[in-house]
């Protein structure tokens, strides 16, 4: 792995703190960023960061997106580094589909409570409970969770993956029981089990709190998230009309970004992660895009700082490792589901 001098860095890297939180005492500002540039370069590194990430480390990425979508940039990448600027499940994806490539987190320490909710041997035992069953697991699982999966999906292809199994066949959907229900109310499949997980970010963006903004915005259009605890609510507002229909959109982080672009609205309540509603200003500047719930921050997320990024490309901190059998299973997994035709976005 490539050295960098430290003594080049160190007024700005000795003001690093390792606090409860993650590494906090360094500014995104724009010596920073032309710091994290510079030192990416000397490194052999492209720069990823997820969609929820801080405005400033999306700013400095080579790359933005999902979870799924910048893995398969990484794997393209003439890079032989990887930063990945996400919770540690999606630097593990971008290991899957890089093994020969050095892939850093800098934070290691950012989980993810979707991801936690369900372990691989929680997965096996309900594989053995249903023997005959097919796996269909989120992209937002561990290496581990993968390598027991038939078929990855991400929030944009899940309906279409279920839908291309054989209909008398059972199948097993983890970890989120909000992507799940989607899933199920979409294809109609009675012979779908549902894994009980959720992401806590998502599952906090309630139905009560959709429903007032809707009473309060009614021009707006509605952007949700199938991973929300309020993705029901949305669908029951606009089948009671109390909101019109076509205002409603069930969409992924990526469907957001295309959704935004082709809107025609003035202002748009969305429902997923905060970190979202950077780039959705980005991508179509003259709408108002306001949050359904300003509290929905992962803090997980928000363990990926200014100082941790310029720690991990000052020391190479810190690095993902994947074992190669699990990761050649993983793998299969996601390519499967690539086979179907319908990669989609990430999450």
């Amino acid at each position: 792995m490539t050295v960098i001098d430290r003594d080049m860095d160190s007024a700005m890297v000795d003001r690093i703190v390792d606090g409860p939180g993650g590494y906090t005492g360094v500014a995104g500002d724009e010596q920073w960023a032309a710091q994290i540039r510079r030192l990416a370069k000397l490194r052999g590194a492209t720069l990823l960061a997820h969609n929820y990430q801080l405005p400033e480390i999306q700013d400095v990425a080579d790359h933005v997106g999902d979870s799924l979508a910048l893995s398969r940039i990484a794997a393209e990448a003439p890079e032989d580094t990887i930063v990945f600027a996400g919770v540690h499940f999606m630097a593990e994806t971008a290991k899957i589909l890089s093994p020969d490539k050095t892939v850093l987190i800098p934070d290691q320490r950012a989980g993810c409570s979707l991801a936690d909710s369900i372990t691989a041997e929680d997965l096996r035992a309900w594989k053995d409970e249903h023997p005959d069953a097919v796996v269909v697991s989120y992209v937002n699982t561990t290496a581990a969770v993968k390598a027991l999966t038939d078929i990855c999906c991400t929030s944009s292809n899940a309906v279409e993956v279920v839908e291309s199994i054989d209909p008398d066949r059972e199948v097993l959907f983890c970890p989120d029981q909000f992507l799940g229900a989607h899933v199920r109310r979409m294809t109609g499949r009675e012979n779908l089990h549902i894994w009980a997980g959720e992401c806590h970010v998502h599952a906090g963006i309630n139905g009560d709190e959709l429903a007032d903004q809707a009473r309060t915005h009614p021009d707006a259009e509605l952007f949700v998230h199938p991973e929300c605890g309020c993705a029901t609510s949305a669908l029951y507002l606009a089948g009671e009309g109390a909101f019109p229909e076509d205002r409603v959109k069930i969409l992924s982080t990526g469907g957001m970004l295309d959704a935004a672009r082709e809107s025609n609205a003035r202002q748009v309540l969305v429902a997923t992660e905060v970190g979202m509603l950077h780039q959705l200003r980005r991508a179509a500047p003259e709408i108002d895009f306001q949050a359904v719930n300003d509290r929905a921050s992962c803090k997980y997320m928000k363990m990926i700082t200014p100082a941790a990024m310029l720690r991990c490309l000052t020391e190479g901190a810190d690095e993902v490792h994947v074992d190669p059998e699990t990761a050649k299973l993983a793998r299969a997994s996601v390519q499967r589901m690539i086979e179907i035709g319908q990669p989609g976005g990430g999450e």
